[in-house]
């Protein structure tokens, strides 16, 4: 009889240890940058849409100002990004690159096929799996979101 706690048979486990090895990869290719993986998170959106709002990437990368706040305070010390606040509203902050930002795009061109490399997967194997994670985080979300609207009731 096989059993269903034991760890190796755990999605979560299996999960966790591949976020924590990809991270880890990811890390060596970014100190190189001089950035974090956050960081090169945020990066990656305005590397793919250049004056995006504060709200805008929180959405993008599921995280809450109070994460986001303290890696854009960071990327701008380090000169990648400047905020701007609209003068049509005051309360919004835009946030764009500054040139170092945007030169910083060409030298992390070659990290996506780095990792892919490291992996070990074919490039299909790896859009399957990026495709079916996709769909586990959605999946979830939407019942993490059913189930708080019943507890709501």
């Amino acid at each position: 009889m096989t059993n269903p706690l034991a760890l190796e048979r755990q999605v979560c486990f299996a999960l966790y240890s591949a976020s924590r090895a990809t991270t880890a990869a990811y890390r060596a290719m970014l100190d190189d940058l001089g950035i974090t993986y956050p960081q090169y998170l945020v990066l990656l959106t305005l590397w793919e849409r250049d004056g995006r709002g504060v709200r805008e990437i929180c959405e993008a990368l599921d995280l809450d100002t109070g994460t986001l706040s303290p890696l854009l305070k960071r990327l701008e010390g380090l000169g990648f990004i400047e905020r701007r606040r609209l003068t049509t509203d005051e309360r919004r902050v835009e946030i764009h690159l500054t040139e170092a930002g945007s030169t910083l795009r060409s030298k992390a061109e070659d990290i996506p096929a780095k990792l892919a490399g490291a992996t070990g997967l074919s490039n299909d194997e790896l859009t399957e799996l990026r495709d079916v994670l996709t769909r586990l985080g959605e999946s979830l979300q939407a019942s993490n979101a059913h189930s708080d609207g019943k507890k709501k009731s």
